[in-house]
Parts: C-alpha cells; sequence; structure tokens
C-alpha cells in the first residue's frame, strides 16, 4: 500500500449478505475494511460478520417503484461520496455484486493501479457480465470463490460503469454514467458483475416476487445465463474490440453511455483473473 492514495468505497443493500459478504472481503483486502462504507436500506438490515471495522450506515425502509428506488439509492452514495473527497483521494461507487478488478499482467495492486491514474473525473472498466453455463457449470458452491466455478462472461455495456471517481461528482441511477462528464475506459481496469452467476439463486430470489416471476425464469430464462450458454465463446481479442467500440459509439437515447451497436460477444474468462479470489 505504499505510495498510494487515500481511497474509499461505497455500496448500498438490502436483503444481499451473500454478495456484500464477498464485497467487504474483496474491497477490504484491497483497500483497508476501515475504508469501506456500506449503506444498509432498512434498520432491520445487519452487516456480514466481516463488516465490523466497516463503516455501517443504516437508513429507514421505504418502498418505492424501481426508477424511484434507483434515483434514492444513488442520490444517497453521490451525497457520501462528495463528503469522503474530504479525507479521501479517490471514491470507489458499486452494487455489492460488481467487483472491480486491475488486470494482473500490470502486476499491480488495485490501490496502486487506480493511484497512479491522472486528470481524470471518473474511470469505468470494461463489463464483464458473468454467467452459469447450463451445459456444462453446476450450480454454485458458495463456499469457494465464484470465478473458480465460472468460465463465461458477456461483454455488457450495462456493466461499463464510471465507478471510480477522483473528485467529487454526481452519479447517474445505477453507477451508469456521471452528471455531466463524458466516461473513459480504462485499459487494465475490468468491472465483473455476479447478478446472474447462478440459475438457482436467480430463482430462489424470484420467489420472494412471486409465482410468475419464477415461472418465467424457468421458461425462458435469464438474459446472460441464455448467452453463456448458447453462444460461442471467443477469446479475449473480443475483449479489446468490445473496449474500443464502446469508447466510440453511443446510443442515440443515451449519449453520455457507451454502445456496442446492439452486439453480444461471449468470451472465456481469462484464467489470470482467477487469482483474484472472488
Amino acid at each position: 500500500m505504499k505510495n498510494t492514495k487515500r481511497i474509499a468505497a461505497i455500496t448500498m443493500a438490502r436483503n444481499d449478505e451473500f454478495f456484500l459478504s464477498r464485497w467487504v472481503e474483496y474491497y477490504g483486502r484491497e483497500i483497508g475494511v476501515k475504508n469501506l462504507y456500506i449503506i444498509l436500506d432498512g434498520t432491520d438490515q445487519n452487516a456480514p460478520k466481516n463488516a465490523k471495522d466497516a463503516n455501517v450506515i443504516k437508513l429507514p425502509h421505504t418502498t418505492m417503484s424501481r426508477a424511484a428506488g434507483d434515483k434514492y439509492r444513488i442520490g444517497k452514495i453521490s451525497e457520501l461520496a462528495g463528503d469522503l473527497f474530504k479525507k479521501y483521494d479517490i471514491v470507489i461507487g458499486c452494487d455489492s455484486d460488481e467487483f472491480l478488478i486491475v488486470d494482473p499482467k500490470t502486476k499491480k495492486t488495485l490501490s496502486e493501479y487506480l493511484s497512479c491514474i491522472e486528470n481524470k473525473t471518473s474511470v469505468s472498466g470494461i463489463g464483464m457480465d458473468v454467467g452459469q453455463n447450463m451445459k456444462c457449470e453446476k450450480k454454485l458452491d458458495i463456499t469457494k470463490p465464484m470465478l473458480a466455478q465460472r468460465e463465461y462472461a458477456l461483454l455488457s455495456t450495462r456493466y461499463t460503469k464510471p465507478v471510480v471517481l477522483f473528485k467529487p461528482a454526481t452519479w447517474g441511477s445505477g453507477f451508469h454514467h456521471v452528471r455531466g462528464h463524458n466516461f473513459h475506459i480504462d485499459n487494465n481496469l475490468y468491472l465483473f458483475h455476479f447478478g446472474a452467476v447462478d440459475m438457482e439463486m436467480l430463482i430462489t430470489k424470484a420467489t420472494n416476487r412471486g409465482s410468475d416471476w419464477v415461472n418465467h425464469l424457468r421458461r425462458r430464462g435469464n438474459g446472460t445465463i441464455n448467452a453463456a450458454t448458447q453462444k460461442r465463446a471467443h477469446d479475449e481479442t473480443r475483449i479489446k474490440i468490445a473496449r474500443v467500440m464502446q469508447r466510440v459509439f453511443r446510443p442515440i437515447y443515451a449519449i453520455g453511455k457507451p454502445g456496442m451497436l446492439r452486439i453480444k460477444w461471449v468470451v472465456k474468462i481469462p484464467t489470470r483473473f482467477k487469482k483474484s479470489g472472488i
């Protein structure tokens, strides 16, 4: 951690101990648990056991529509990030199932790598949406690292997010953009999203939303899982091409976000990332 800048990480969660505990484990290892800030949506919520040295904030839960809830959450997180810049140089903000990893080829830790970036308001990692291949991958063993059990990811503009701030700014809903600023996709940063890492996990989560959601998943599957299962998996050359495309193209309806002309490529996750322990 020598010669590194002061870095904090924020997330907000509700009923999400599985991913939140792994979020604490990973970012705690990279920047120190005492520099983690967890906003719990609900005074009834508890932080995972490994978060005892983290900064935990409990807010009363209010039932909202998805859009309203997204705006509320990102508003709270952006407000906290602004305050944290009084004592930190860099702030990472992401969902609890998202992990920013620096390419092991750099031989640098995440804190070392981010500390070398200059003259940016924010940076993005290329979005890697990890999905279970139903043809060859078993149910997730929750006692083992996820990347040790999953081989495929959908290259997703949805998860190419500017999750790193170098100065106070306001994130848009879901961290998908920074208001008033362009995004910069770094060559060595990857944002791994694990929301579709296991079909049974998705079905269990869907049961809380009603039988219609469960039936939909069983009948139509999940988009990321379907892609990981059915599409041909490319090597990491496609990652490099996708990074260039996302820098160049913009969807007409969201000029401040990356685009890929609706192309959906599945790639085999390079084995070097398995050492991340996630």
